[in-house]
């Protein structure tokens, strides 16, 4: 999918201009801006890497320090999140839950393609493919911890009436992983491919709104995960090894680009 033809697609499929999603988005807003309020916020082959490398110290990133605890059970933000999802939940169309399943499986080539197009992909670009995976054993037991740290349940659990049209299981729903995830990515391909960061950006804001449109996840759960995931990145791209990886993955990237630029 093409830069332009993704554009025109989140447009279509999760920015409607309707009153009910308008009012829907006004109750996203609102239940953050409660969250602040009541500081609720707070070229060559590449070289083959072993399972327990990773770029990040164990402490380099501390939940604690980037985000407060989520909104307790019976709180009113936590009632106002689940107003929140049950009007997502009533508006949704099948093109909305057939966009939240496709993004609930995504990875980092098909969130990269959405806005690159189809020539980002593992076949084209190893090297692309063997930072990606050391990235994710930094984010995988980051993301468990966290989960586990703050315990949170995720919404169908907590009110009954959630009806999911996505996979979930009962493990920890602050912050979202896929937020968290896309959030890291947005920021890694924006300093890889900077003429695209404004579409970087929209595209881990659409996995964002995919999360609450599937019931998976609450707002202030996203907004979490985008908090951790751009930290993460940050802290990646302090590191000599890192950004020795961005170069040669622009260098990896050129032909393709220079080929479409054509």
């Amino acid at each position: 999918m093409t830069a332009r033809r993704y554009r025109s697609h989140t447009r279509c499929e999760f920015s409607k201009t309707s009153t009910a999603l308008l009012v829907q988005r006004r109750l996203l807003f609102l239940t953050l801006g409660l969250a602040a309020v009541l500081n609720l916020g707070a070229a060559t082959e590449p070289t083959a890497l072993p399972n327990d490398t990773h770029f990040l110290a164990a402490d380099a990133v501390d939940p604690r320090a980037l985000i407060p605890p989520p909104p307790a059970p019976d709180s009113l933000i936590q009632h106002a999140e689940i107003e929140v999802l049950l009007n997502l939940q009533a508006a949704r169309t099948p093109a909305q839950v057939t966009r939240a399943r496709q993004i609930q499986a995504e990875d980092v080539f098909v969130f990269g393609s959405d806005v690159l197009g189809p020539w980002f992909n593992a076949a084209n670009l190893p090297k692309a493919a063997a930072f990606f995976a050391q990235v994710s054993r930094d984010f995988v037991p980051l993301n468990h911890a966290t989960k586990k740290l703050f315990n949170r349940r995720r919404p169908p659990y907590q009110d009954e009436r959630i009806k999911p049209c996505v996979e979930f299981s009962d493990t920890g729903s602050y912050p979202s992983g896929h937020a968290t995830q896309s959030a890291m990515w947005a920021v890694l391909f924006t300093a890889i491919y900077p003429d695209h960061a404004d579409h970087f950006s929209a595209r881990a804001a659409e996995t964002r709104w995919a999360r609450l449109v599937g019931g998976a996840h609450h707002p202030t759960d996203v907004e979490a995960g985008r908090v951790i995931g751009e930290e993460v990145a940050r802290q990646l791209l302090k590191i000599p090894s890192v950004q020795a990886a961005i170069r040669e993955l622009q260098a990896e990237a050129a032909p393709f680009l220079l080929q479409k630029a054509a």
